[in-house]
Parts: structure tokens; sequence; C-alpha cells
């Protein structure tokens, strides 16, 4: 069996692994990269033949897991993407939103190259293409085995996001796993990750290996905490939040306060049309739920709640002064809707901002936690007065301890161990946590290397 590592190799994003055993090609994943503008080109061209491909294995539906599928079908790939039923609709969302903003961005991207004299650029996909990736979907469910083309494997709840999985192999007389992305344990809404099984190689994802998350109840303590001070000063709360899980996970935190009377009565706007669409998904696959979330009807309706989907019903908000909550995309503060709450709501010292994930460097979001006076929002410089909160607990990924205990499950004797998915230092200091544990030393792919086992 030969191993490519077409993405996720040194790197978080762009997750792609080639499987190749006697007669069958498949790939676990077929991701976007993504913050690296170095990294940027790689997207445009895959290190095989597309048309060769037998089948993907998909594991969840975060763009850089299935961000190039309707490349990889554009260039021929036929064979079917075998994924949870919830990860499809998720993916189905994403994919087309995806394709939506690179065709609206991509005339201003030129526009822009045309005065400095360059030629213009092509955007990844179109919605076009997106369509063609449709049909090939294939729906599976978790802990089921399937056998394909002479491949066994098997989806487990890999409890990261709705429906997400990792994924064991039995190929060639071994049994190998792909870890995806494992959760948080203790999230709410989806289960905790299943353990895996003894297998001969584990291909490890590292995000987190480096550190240990702050624990959930102190940043949802932090999280009502902030909503109460910022309502006693008369102002109005803004979180800038992923459309996927993020979202869906504050929600079910306020509802939590709203019914406990923990928070005053309040509007609370999810001012996102993709975040409302996915919060649908999760209303349609109960099945993906925790015992805590199943025993709760209608998990995202409370008093106070509107979901605010046109441009006109986003523009009223601003009509509010007071006592509300306003949740809107992007996470990162470089485009969507939070833009324009910014720019009414920044400036005012009675007012909040509430950051709950990881703000990259270079974006608007991470200028105002590492404490820029003014930031630019629409070409226009909007002075930071309000309150800014940092709340790092909310994480949809297992840290270190859990990584590791995870990974103990799937150990036996003569376990060989795959580092993917995280940056080298996160991955360094994981692989002398495996060593000094397990007696293990891991292996470190880089990107396009093959190995074989």
């Amino acid at each position: 069996m030969k191993v490519t590592f077409c993405g996720a190799a040194g790197v978080v994003t762009g997750s792609c692994f080639l499987i190749e055993a006697e007669n069958v090609r498949f790939l676990v994943d077929c991701g976007q990269f993504q913050g690296d503008v170095k990294l940027e080109d790689e997207n445009f061209r895959f290190p095989f033949d597309p048309s060769t491909i037998d089948f993907v294995l998909l594991t969840h539906g975060h763009l850089d897991h299935c961000g190039r599928l309707p490349l990889l079908v554009n260039k021929g790939f036929k064979g079917k993407i075998f994924a949870t039923d919830g990860t499809i609709d998720i993916a189905r969302l994403i994919l087309m939103d995806a394709a939506q903003v690179q065709e609206e961005t991509i005339v201003t991207v030129n526009r822009k190259r045309m005065r400095e004299g360059l030629p213009p650029v092509k955007p990844l996909f179109l919605l076009d293409d997106v369509f063609e990736v449709f049909p090939l979907f294939e729906s599976v469910e978790q802990n089921r085995q399937i056998e394909y083309k002479g491949v066994r494997f098997c989806f487990r709840d890999a409890g990261h996001i709705l429906c997400s999985s990792f994924v064991e192999i039995d190929i060639e007389g071994k049994t190998v796993v792909f870890s995806g992305d494992l959760g948080n344990r203790g999230k709410p809404i989806v289960p905790d990750p299943q353990e895996p099984s003894p297998a001969d190689v584990v291909f490890m994802e590292t995000t987190y290996g480096d550190r240990k998350h702050r624990t959930l109840e102190d940043s949802v303590k932090e999280l009502k905490d902030a909503i109460n001070d910022t309502f006693k000063r008369g102002g109005v709360v803004l979180i800038p939040s992923f459309a996927l899980e993020r979202a869906q996970d504050v929600l079910y935190f306020i509802r939590q306060f709203v019914e406990k009377g923990e928070i005053p009565r309040c509007n609370v706007f999810l001012d996102s049309p993709l975040a409302i669409s996915i919060t649908k998904v999760f209303r349609r696959h109960r099945e993906c739920f925790d015992d805590e979330a199943l025993n709760k009807r209608n998990l995202f309706d409370f008093p106070g709640l509107k979901f605010t989907r046109t441009v006109e019903e986003s523009m009223k908000i601003n009509n509010i002064k007071s006592k509300a909550i306003i949740i809107a995309g992007n996470g990162m503060c470089t485009g969507g809707r939070i833009l324009h709450h910014l720019r009414h709501h920044l400036w005012d010292r009675n007012s909040s901002i509430v950051f709950i994930g990881y703000q990259a460097e270079g974006t608007t979001g991470r200028e105002i936690v590492d404490g820029k006076k003014k930031v630019k929002i629409f070409n226009e410089l909007i002075k930071v007065n309000s309150k800014v909160y940092t709340i790092n607990g909310f994480s949809s990924h297992a840290d270190q301890p859990q990584l590791l205990n995870w990974l103990s499950h799937g150990i036996k004797e003569g376990t060989e161990v795959v580092l993917i998915h995280g940056e080298k230092r996160a991955m360094s200091v994981f692989a002398k946590k495996v060593e000094e544990l397990f007696d293990i030393s891991p292996v470190m792919p880089s990107l396009y290397e093959t190995l074989i086992f």
C-alpha cells in the first residue's frame, strides 16, 4: 500500500491523501489549502490524474476537507464520494457558498489585476462545477462496514462537527485509521469522539498537538459575563462567528442562559444566511446529536431569537442600540455581515465584540484582538472603543491530552503513527509526547511525499 500526502502535510489545511493498492486508487478527503498565500496555487493542481481515482472517503464538510471536490470532478473524476448523510448536506452548502463567494470576488480581483497590468485569474470552481459533484455522493451510516472495490471501510464518530467521522480501512491485510479532525470532548450537541480500533497504521491529526484548551465551563461563564456586562452598559454584543458548528454552539449556550434566567430578556440575531441553512441541517440530523441535545425539543428556538436571512432584515438590526446579541459571519471579520455591524458599533463604548475563534494574522479580527486603535472597514477608519473579549475555550478540535488519549486506543504492537494536519511546531511537540508515552517514533511526511506500508 502506498500513501501520497497531497495536502495537510506540515500544514493544517488541504486535507487530501491518495491511497494506492493493487487494482484500486482512492482518496481520503479532497480539501482546499487555506490561509497560506504560498499554498494557494497548489489548490489548482493534483499530483495524480483525477480520472484514475476510484472513490473518495470524505470525513466531514469543512472546506479544507471537501473544497477541491468540484475541481476533482471537473478534471475527470467519476467515482463515488462516500460520506455520512449529514456530511453530504453540509458539504453541499459549504461548496455552494464557496463558489458564490469566488464568483462575486473574482470580478473585483481581476479589475485590480488589470489596472496593475497583470493577467486575469480564474476561480478554483464555479457553481456549475459544484452541481456536478452532487450526483456522486453516496450516503453511508457510521459504524457500518462497507466493502467497495476490494476495500473495507467504516466511518466512526469523530465528535468534531455534526456527523463528522474518522475512518477505519482494511486494505491488503492491514488496518489503517485516518483520524480526520477529532473533536473537543464535552462540546454541546455532538457526541464525544469514539475510540479507534487497534490499527497497523494511524494517520493522526495534530492541529492542537502542542497545547491544552481552557475548560469549556470557564469559557461559557466568560461569555455569560460578557453579555451581562455589556447589557449593564446599555450596549450591543457582536459575536463574529463561523457559520458551521461555532454559531450553533453559541446559540445552544445562549438558550441555556435564557432558560435559566442568567441573562436579561433580549434580542438574539443569527445574521448569516449560511449559518441559518446549516442550523436547519442540524435540525434534520438529530441522529448525530449527543444524549443531552436529543432530550431537548426545538434546540434552536427560544424567546428573542430571530433568523435574519435577507439584506433588508440585516440592515434593520442596526436600529437596535441596546440589549441585543448579533451573531454574524465571518469569524475573522474579513468579510460578510459582521463588517456592517462593526461599522455601527465598534466605536461605541457601551458595546462589546466577543471573539470565540482563532483570529489569523493579517485579518481585521486579529488587528482588533491585538489592540489596534483604529481599523479599516469598507475603506473607512473606525475607532475601536467597544470592549473586546477573546474567549478561547470553544474549539471544536481536541487538545493534546485528548489526542494522546484517543491515539492510545489505536495502538497495538508494531503500530506506525503518521502525523498530519498540523503546523510543524505542533507536530514536533506532539511527536515527542508520542515517543515518551508509547515508545513510537512518528513519521512527519512532507507535502507530496509518498510512503509505502
